[in-house]
């Protein structure tokens, strides 16, 4: 079975190595959606494979250190492209939910990154 919850933030940032003048090296902000997928058995007890507030609190640190925050300014997010969001959130949350399984990062309505893991070598 598959879960998945959504969260939303709002955040400034600005693209460092993009060619001059391109759009993205301007300071913006967006309203990003972050979406978690996780997967496992359904407990024969509990019904469920996980509790969804067990999830919003496993994400409730990186809120507060993403939300109406300048992304460049967080360790890890110098260069905060979608695909290093979504890689950032994976390496964070994967220790407090060992069943993750996807990171899908919005930052607009049609434009998203998804990430499932890092690869083996």
């Amino acid at each position: 079975m598959e879960l998945r919850k959504t969260f939303h933030i709002e955040a400034a940032h600005r693209l460092p190595h993009v060619p001059p003048g391109h759009k993205c090296g301007r300071l913006h902000g967006h309203s990003f959606t972050i979406e978690v997928a996780l997967v496992g058995p359904v407990g024969a007890e509990s019904g469920w494979v996980m509790d969804y507030a067990d999830i919003k609190e496993a994400f409730k640190p990186l809120y507060e250190r993403l939300d109406h925050h300048y992304l460049n300014e967080v360790p890890g997010l110098e260069n905060p492209t979608s695909e290093h969001l979504a890689l950032w959130v994976w390496r964070e949350l994967k220790p407090r939910l060992p069943a993750l399984t996807e990171v899908v990062v919005a930052e607009t309505c049609t434009s998203r990154c998804v990430y499932r893991g890092e690869r083996l070598a």
